[in-house]
């Protein structure tokens, strides 16, 4: 597996696919977070943002090989583990672009709650804001491996699929990203600083099974 993962994120980053969803997360993370904002509310957007990055960034492992690349590569470690490593690489990909984001978002935001009262502490705040992005970049992984090959060969279907489902992911009442980001807001405005501990649990939970079932049906169908 370590082999298959060093060769996806060679071809991810060879490829440059990888800029379009990078610059489209920078300049969201430009127009929405302002240096001197209370923290918890700029990472709560900066994560919420994460989501269709990281189910963008599975359409492009998912698809990056020539099929005969793809065919040999499923010849020799079997179809399951090869779409996984895809879908592992995505996720790292996401996670670090997060993790950049939360980083970045922690030092130039004001450590205070919504309304600049009170103050909370930068380290911590960092840590509940990174649990989030973790949390929106499971869930965005588990929206691309459900709308991208193999379940959804034909662009036609998987793009909008893809987003039409990326939006209540994130949105949607009872979603893990929503509930992640809601903590963040909701201790904006209190003061606390929230720990999405069940948030990121669930979001784990829903991408393992979505990933369990895209590799599946990968070893059942042919390239």
């Amino acid at each position: 597996m370590t082999a298959l993962l060093r060769y996806q994120a060679a071809l991810l980053l060879r490829s440059q696919r990888w800029l379009p969803p990078v610059i489209l997360y920078a300049v969201f993370l430009g127009v929405g977070v302002q240096a001197g904002q209370p923290v918890l509310d700029s990472l709560g957007y900066g994560a919420a943002a994460l989501l269709p990055v990281a189910a963008w960034l599975v359409r492009i492992c998912a698809t990056g090989e020539p099929p005969a690349a793809r065919a040999c590569v499923a010849a020799a470690s079997g179809p399951a583990r090869a779409h996984l490593a895809c879908l592992l690489t995505a996720l790292a990909a996401s996670a670090f672009l997060g993790t950049a984001a939360t980083v970045v978002v922690t030092l130039i935001s004001d450590p205070a709650g919504n309304g600049h009262r009170g103050h909370v502490p930068p380290l911590q705040a960092g840590a509940a804001g990174l649990l989030a992005a973790l949390a929106c970049a499971l869930l965005g992984t588990a929206v691309g491996a459900l709308t991208n090959p193999p379940l959804l060969r034909s662009p036609g279907r998987a793009v909008p699929a893809m987003l039409l489902a990326a939006l209540p992911a994130t949105v949607a009442s009872g979603s893990p990203a929503q509930a992640a980001v809601g903590q963040l807001v909701t201790g904006s405005r209190s003061g606390r600083v929230p720990v999405p501990l069940p948030p990121l649990a669930a979001a784990a939970l829903l991408a393992a099974v979505a990933c369990a079932v895209a590799c599946a049906l990968a070893g059942r169908r042919s390239p």
